[in-house]
């Protein structure tokens, strides 16, 4: 299946993308919940954390316990909120910087970002996490060398962009860049909503299916181009034949 038109621009989802699902919910999720009772009680009055702290609504900023507590329940019920995002990455922080944390690559990504990256092709990134945490997670991954920041031309979040799985945030992201017609961006992402928001904003979307990604439906298979692994994009990031999914 080849690409519709010469892609020059490769936006990115992360989680069951470029990394495995479980990496965020087995990993930063727990060391987020772990560290934040001590980083309450030595930070709650410093500067640097007061604005993530103010950042919460003010019912549940008004002590150390009532923060605590909605941080816990916001994450059991997943909420993607941006208070809590940038939380999030402010006490994963840390746990980069220590090599606590190290953010796992599914192993056919680190070749492909340096190589699309060395054939000029842009390389943005778009996900529910906060940019600040998408830089980190990109900055100290388990490959080597370890740091791909430099090959990322942009960064939106659920801030700057909107939902993922709305077609205007698209729109919004394609706008950042004027220069480069809609048509000619890829985006790649496990989620099947996100995609089908990419294509009506015209952009080009794949479905990325991952070991560890739920089980997509018998639709989904018949309707849109799906891909195991980056390996499976020919140079023109058309998927190769061979690779490609179920006709309809």
């Amino acid at each position: 299946m080849a690409a519709s038109a010469a892609v020059k621009v490769v936006l990115l989802d992360i989680e069951g993308t470029i990394c495995p699902i479980s990496f965020v919910k087995d990993v930063l999720f727990p060391y987020a919940l772990n560290v934040l009772p001590e980083t309450l009680e030595t930070q709650w009055d410093d500067p640097k954390f007061a604005k993530y702290r103010d950042a919460f609504p003010p019912e549940h900023a008004s002590s150390k316990e009532a923060l605590a507590s909605h941080v816990r329940d916001l994450m059991a019920k997943d909420v993607k909120i941006a208070y809590l995002k940038s939380l999030q990455g402010y006490l994963w922080e840390e746990g980069y910087a220590s090599g606590d944390l190290k953010a796992p690559l599914f192993p056919d990504v680190p070749a492909k970002l340096s190589e699309w990256h060395a054939k000029g092709l842009k390389i943005m990134i778009y996900s529910s996490g906060s940019v600040p945490a998408q830089k980190l997670l990109f900055k100290h991954t388990d490959a080597e060398p370890s740091d791909f920041t430099p090959l990322i031309s942009d960064w939106f979040d659920t801030v700057t962009a909107g939902l993922k799985t709305e077609t205007g945030s698209y729109e919004k992201i394609a706008g950042n860049h004027p220069e480069i017609p809609v048509g000619e961006w890829l985006f790649l992402s496990d989620n099947v909503k996100e995609v089908d928001a990419a294509i009506s904003a015209g952009m080009q979307s794949i479905v990325v299916q991952r070991p560890g990604n739920a089980e997509l439906p018998s639709e989904v298979r018949s309707r849109l181009p799906i891909i195991e692994t980056f390996d499976a994009l020919d140079d023109d990031l058309g998927i190769r034949e061979q690779s490609a999914g179920p006709k309809a």
